[in-house]
């Protein structure tokens, strides 16, 4: 098969229900999508339609009510949690609107720290994440911690960080909702350099039209189900 028309992740039928007191919520109801190696896919919404609660669902963060999701052909739904938190760091990246660095640990330790919970120390280990640093465009910085980096160069440290375990798909959820324009704009064309080179899959929540649209498709929520736009 040729890798770029592999399917990373697949969700089928995915149902979410919310109860507050009286009230059931209905989030999601029979949502299903699939992602290739390669391809970046916007996830557009309105506030409120289910975009994070998808997301959370497709990195194994939650268990849907009903459905499916498979990571790399492998179904999921059916695993105990400690199998799920293994697929989850070998298998699936994280990025999300505020970059969640932990202030007191440099660039290079913040990346290293996925590694090391993975259970891969050391040499190898701390090269790797100066590597993905370099990639991102901090080479010189891996030694600053997250308060001595711009807003920019924090998002970039996170990206680096959701990379550290070599993950097959890329979730992010607004990556750039917190950036200024142009910072957002150099922010997503590395995101989209960084899956393009390493044949990841990427499923980018966002509210900026132009950057969807940049992106290979582009999905939405409709009643509860995945829909792709024209």
């Amino acid at each position: 098969m040729n890798e770029l028309n592999e399917v990373a992740l697949a969700a089928e039928g995915i149902e979410r229900t919310f109860h507050q007191g009286d009230t059931t919520l209905s989030i999601l109801r029979g949502a299903s999508f699939t992602l290739n190696r390669g391809e970046i896919v916007a996830l557009v919404a309105p506030s409120g339609a289910g975009k994070s609660t998808l997301l959370q669902i497709a990195g194994l963060l939650e268990r849907p009510d009903a459905g499916e999701i498979a990571v790399a052909g492998e179904r999921c739904g059916a695993l105990g949690d400690d199998a799920r938190t293994q697929i989850r760091r070998r298998r699936i990246g994280f990025v999300y609107q505020f970059h969640h660095l932990l202030p007191e640990f440099s660039a290079l330790e913040n990346v290293l720290l996925p590694q090391m919970i993975a259970g891969q120390a050391g040499g190898d280990a701390r090269a790797r994440s100066a590597k993905l640093l370099e990639l991102v465009g901090l080479g010189a910085r891996l030694e600053h911690r997250p308060g001595q980096l711009s807003g920019g160069e924090q998002q970039r440290v996170a990206i680096a960080r959701a990379l550290a375990n070599r993950p097959l798909v890329l979730l992010a959820d607004e990556p750039t909702g917190n950036l200024d324009p142009e910072t957002a704009d150099r922010v997503f064309g590395l995101m989209v350099d960084v899956v393009r080179r390493g044949g990841l899959a990427a499923l980018v929540a966002t509210h900026n039209p132009d950057l969807a649209h940049r992106m290979d498709r582009v999905l939405t929520i409709e009643a509860g189900r995945v829909a792709q736009l024209a």
